[in-house]
């Protein structure tokens, strides 16, 4: 099993979007190294740190998991759709999503701040200045002090 963290802004879609629809396609990367992560690396059962980007304050929300693995971005064909892209087609789609599934919230967000001061969490990507890649390995001790500190352990 590995991890990951996912960015998502508030705006876009939340835990909360998740725990209502149980599950959810995560469509629209469009960084060839996330990409990657997804189409190579992630496999269903892999635990996900749900993270709110660009909030207030942006930070960890809860818990999700890989349910479907990576398939095809089909929005990246559909014409006027704001991931459509002119180079993919159905033999190279280029673009790749994951399904997610709901597993918990947390009773309070883990502030970024929060993640940088915390012990153990010093080589966790998200902490490093100029981090904006969308989909983040975590390992998984990284992993069990977030969850801990987000359960209010």
């Amino acid at each position: 099993m590995k991890f990951w963290l996912m960015k998502c802004e508030p705006a876009a879609y939340t835990i909360g979007d998740l725990k209502r629809d149980g599950t959810t396609s995560w469509e629209g990367v469009r960084n060839f190294q996330a990409r990657n992560f997804m189409r190579d690396e992630m496999k269903r059962g892999d635990r996900v740190l749900f993270y709110a980007s660009n909030a207030d304050p942006s930070g960890v929300t809860g818990v999700a998991e890989i349910s479907r693995e990576a398939y095809p971005d089909q929005f990246a064909r559909k014409k006027g759709h704001k991931y459509y892209d002119e180079k993919a087609t159905a033999e190279n789609p280029i673009w790749y999503m994951v399904d997610i599934g709901y597993v918990e919230t947390f009773p309070h967000i883990v502030p970024l701040d929060t993640l940088k001061s915390a012990k153990g969490l010093e080589e966790m990507v998200v902490t490093k200045k100029g981090s904006r890649l969308s989909i983040q390995p975590v390992t998984k001790s990284e992993f069990a002090i977030v969850v801990k500190l987000g359960r209010g352990k």
